[in-house]
């Protein structure tokens, strides 16, 4: 059964990865999704995925938005959303696949931004689940953040990883920071969205709407320091006291 997602574009950011974009566009073709419009954010990729490019354009079409050079996530997000003319951006990177329930589920999320104007996020995949939710309805619990809560995953209130957001978004919470790693460009995002007071929706099931799929021919391209995913049980209790702090102080105190 297909679904035509009116007010709604797909924002695909792009680098290096023509065979997972192509495949993402597949897969929501398949599915039977259909956008109002379809924005790929290129971020300077090598020629023979820019070739790559102009031939998957030609059996799904969107509008590719290019620059001459490498700029990174930061610059690659702002020019995307920029392009974006509807009221409702669906925010993917091209290494993921959404699933069979997908459709249902996202006509959800629209619902319940329509329905309540004070949501400026519906978050459809994650890592670990959001630490603080309360049910909300249909899959979805509404994410919650206060001074006292303890667990440092608060700071994820807000994820680049795929979801709903209303088109508004920049003008609300501030542009990307751009000329820094992807990681810092998101956290800085993070902190802006939380002391900004945005609200969102956790589609409680994280992992069954997407797959992200990253193949040896098109591996992820983020890197982050080894002191960051090292599994020692000393810099693992470091790690955890500094992230205390400096989340916290961030969230009250930093003006990016």
């Amino acid at each position: 059964m297909s679904k035509n997602f009116k007010d709604v574009t797909l924002l695909v950011t792009h680098y290096n990865r023509s065979s997972s974009l192509e495949n993402l566009l597949r897969s929501f073709h398949n599915l039977g999704c259909a956008f109002e419009d379809i924005v790929v954010s290129d971020d300077g990729s090598k020629p023979e995925h820019q070739a790559s490019l102009k031939k998957i354009q030609q059996e799904f079409p969107f509008r590719l938005i290019t620059t001459t050079k490498n700029k990174g996530l930061g610059n690659n997000l702002n020019k995307g959303q920029d392009a974006v003319v509807t009221p409702y951006t669906l925010y993917v990177q091209e290494d993921f696949t959404p699933t069979a329930i997908f459709p249902a589920s996202f006509e959800d999320a629209l619902s319940a931004m329509n329905e309540r104007h004070d949501l400026d996020v519906v978050r459809f995949y994650a890592y670990k689940p959001y630490p603080y939710l309360k049910p909300y309805k249909k899959g979805y619990s509404e994410m919650l953040i206060e001074p006292w809560f303890t667990d440092y995953g608060k700071v994820y209130y807000y994820s680049d990883h795929p979801h709903l957001r209303r088109s508004d978004f920049l003008k609300k919470f501030g542009r990307y920071a751009e000329g820094i790693k992807g990681d810092r460009t998101e956290y800085q995002m993070c902190i802006s969205f939380i002391q900004k007071k945005g609200k969102g929706l956790f589609y409680t099931d994280f992992k069954s709407l997407f797959v992200q799929e990253n193949s040896t021919a098109e591996p992820s391209t983020m890197t982050r320091k080894s002191l960051t995913t090292s599994k020692n049980p000393f810099i693992s209790i470091a790690r955890y006291g500094y992230r205390q702090l400096r989340y916290n102080y961030d969230i009250l105190f930093a003006r990016y």
